[in-house]
């Protein structure tokens, strides 16, 4: 008999209990995530929730003037869409993909419904609402006091944790975009941690060659994030 959970690569719904994902197997939907694409703006009514496979989902602001800053990003440990499920049906940030892949996706209505009526999904979900609460925070403690070297080996890190392997495809604009700083700075911190042997950078690919040398320059915002990560999100989630 097939185990349900070793479909999926997203940790959430690898650790669901075979109870709910047998409700849940008729409404999941796989769906190509392409490079770029918006999964909702700023304001705008969400229609899904998105558990990330193997891509990974960055959460914008965007100011008037069109600038913008990442506040939290979202892998394969987690969902997309948290206000469908908090009370709420929109939000100021904007939701992009930051690498593609591929996602498994609900209805509003469906996991509003889930949300309210089983204690396990309740459960799993406020303590990935409680993680990523305090990646945001840490990422605004983070973009204020540390500098853009820091700044970028926290990205650098966060984004690894949420993809296999030690390559990520990311050109310099978009890591600017992220980062809320213009495209020169990125290009002089990149540079300055390739010359440290940490990184590779070339045609818009990052190759991580020293992840400790990595974590060790980066502040402590990143093991401040892991941390909580590793304690609310626990491999297993009794049935």
């Amino acid at each position: 008999m097939e185990n349900l959970n070793e479909r999926f690569e997203n940790h959430l719904l690898s650790v669901l209990p075979e109870s709910v994902l047998q409700r849940w197997q008729s409404e999941l939907e796989l769906v190509d995530m392409p490079l770029g694409g918006v999964l909702y703006d700023s304001g705008c009514k969400i229609s899904h929730v998105y558990f990330p496979e193997n891509c990974i989902v960055s959460m914008l602001f965007v100011l008037e003037n069109g600038s913008s800053a990442e506040i939290a990003v979202v892998g394969f440990e987690g969902v997309v869409g948290i206000s469908l499920f908090m009370g709420g049906e929109t939000t100021p940030s904007r939701a992009v993909i930051q690498s593609a892949g591929k996602a498994y996706r609900l209805r509003a209505s469906f996991i509003k419904e889930e949300f309210n009526s089983s204690m396990i999904v309740l459960h799993l979900l406020l303590r990935f609402t409680q993680a990523l609460i305090t990646q945001m925070t840490q990422t605004a403690v983070c973009n204020r006091h540390h500098s853009l070297d820091q700044q970028l080996c926290r990205w650098l890190l966060l984004s690894l944790d949420r993809l296999t392997g030690t390559d990520l495809v990311m050109t310099q604009e978009l890591i600017a975009n992220m980062l809320g700083v213009r495209r020169e700075s990125v290009t002089n911190a990149a540079c300055s941690l390739q010359k440290e042997g940490l990184i590779s950078y070339s045609r818009g690919r990052i190759t991580v060659i020293d992840r400790p040398g990595l974590e060790h320059r980066a502040c402590e915002c990143y093991g401040v994030v892991k941390k909580e990560y590793d304690r609310l999100l626990p491999d297993l989630i009794a049935a």
